[in-house]
């Protein structure tokens, strides 16, 4: 079976804020950004806000994408507008869990997010796990346009 926690959102966390993790904060989504955020995912997005982790120049957002039927938990760090890195924390399908190993997830570092809403750079897609590469993938652009919204 695919299925599993690979980390844990507070793991993660504490990786990337290695002294203290600030403290969660909000973003509330207007129906212009939901909007967005419908256009990034393909599908309506009904949330109406999203939590984040900041602190200087680093962010990090841990969101849910449906790769066939079940959700994966995706935390992805950003730096200065960029990726710094993406992991697959919890894969709930029963395949397309190569998503989670480190030669697939590097390729996403210092991508950023262009003006049509696209990555900077290509992705290499993974047989036999295309609806796993499409999650992360929106995953990723998701967490760079959310990104724009909150820094300064």
């Amino acid at each position: 079976m695919a299925k599993g926690v690979y980390q844990t959102s507070e793991e993660f966390l504490k990786g990337v804020f290695t002294e203290q993790v600030p403290a969660a904060q909000v973003l509330w989504l207007s129906a212009e950004d939901r909007k967005n955020v419908a256009d990034i995912l393909s599908h309506k997005y009904n949330r109406m806000r999203v939590r984040y982790w900041q602190k200087e120049n680093d962010s990090v957002w841990v969101l849910n994408e449906v790769g066939k039927e079940k959700p994966i938990t995706i935390a992805v760090h950003i730096h200065k507008n960029a990726i710094k890195q993406l992991k697959v924390l919890t894969f709930r399908e029963s395949r397309g869990d190569e998503v989670r190993h480190d030669f697939f997830s590097e390729q996403f570092t210092l991508a950023t997010l262009t003006k049509d809403k696209t990555l900077s750079q290509q992705i290499d897609g993974i047989t036999g796990a295309t609806l796993s590469v499409r999650a992360t993938t929106k995953v990723a652009r998701l967490a760079l346009w959310l990104n724009t919204k909150v820094t300064l």
